[in-house]
């Protein structure tokens, strides 16, 4: 694990194997150990980076605000240390929002962005009332909140299968600070919608939905992407991919990489 420092902000990164730069962007109350499983097999034949966001795992918060612009301009400063020039990006969730942020910001510096069970899309008025109940209920509990938050990002139908691991992903997501979790929330509630990179992006960008995901609804995220050259792969499960469907997202993104 390495660090940097943004803005009087510590901020925890790795870096390894050579090739291609390819920066892993986690989700919301998950850290970078989130692609433990993919990095030795990626590592291969790429330079793999992979960050802890604001206000998650090892990076410290920067603020009671984490705009996804904030994040973009962290992973450009961890970039800009590390001399590379452009990279693919690949994003879960809240990743997925921090990968278009850095795309409208940094267009030159982009190679390629993957959308993992993420969406280019603001929040909707529903969605933004849920945020700042989410607010005041980890506020409330914050254990509580994080178990619930957590099982509910899993299909119902993969709950009772990979219960071991949901244990794990709470325990992890426990280490992240009230601060940043609501640092985050806030951020993602004031996000910009960016649908207009899916259109008119100069490079390759993939989006994988799952069928079951609870928090992001299949349908309606499909219509980001009519009339758009983004390649889609859609898993029959939740929202966590990266546990549900581990052995074909592996070959997604491999396969990904090859074509940029």
């Amino acid at each position: 694990m390495k660090t940097t420092n943004f803005k009087n902000t510590k901020i925890s990164f790795t870096d390894q194997g050579k090739g291609t730069a390819v920066v892993l962007l986690h989700g919301f109350l998950e850290n970078q150990s989130m692609w433990k499983a993919f990095i030795p097999e990626l590592v291969k034949k790429h330079r793999i980076i992979t960050i802890d966001l604001l206000g998650h795992g090892e990076t410290e918060c920067l603020g009671y605000v984490h705009t996804m612009e904030d994040q973009a301009d962290m992973v450009h400063h961890v970039l800009h240390e590390l001399k590379i020039r452009k990279a693919v990006l690949i994003g879960h969730s809240m990743g997925g929002y921090v990968a278009l942020a850095f795309a409208e910001l940094y267009p030159d510096n982009v190679k390629g962005i993957m959308l993992q069970n993420s969406t280019s899309k603001a929040d909707s008025d529903e969605r933004k009332a849920n945020r700042d109940r989410a607010i005041v209920a980890v506020k409330q509990n914050y254990s509580a909140f994080i178990r619930m938050s957590i099982a509910n990002l899993f299909s119902e139908d993969n709950r009772e299968r990979l219960a071991n691991i949901i244990e794990e992903v709470k325990l992890d997501a426990l280490q992240t600070p009230l601060q940043g979790i609501v640092a985050a929330l806030e951020g993602m509630k004031i996000r910009k919608d960016r649908e207009v990179i899916l259109h008119f992006a100069p490079y390759p960008i993939q989006l994988i939905l799952g069928k079951k995901d609870p928090v992001l609804n299949y349908e309606e995220n499909l219509e980001q992407i009519e009339g758009t050259q983004v390649e889609l792969t859609t898993f029959e499960d939740g929202h966590m991919s990266h546990f549900e469907n581990e052995v074909e997202l592996l070959a997604v993104l491999s396969g990904f990489l090859k074509r940029v």
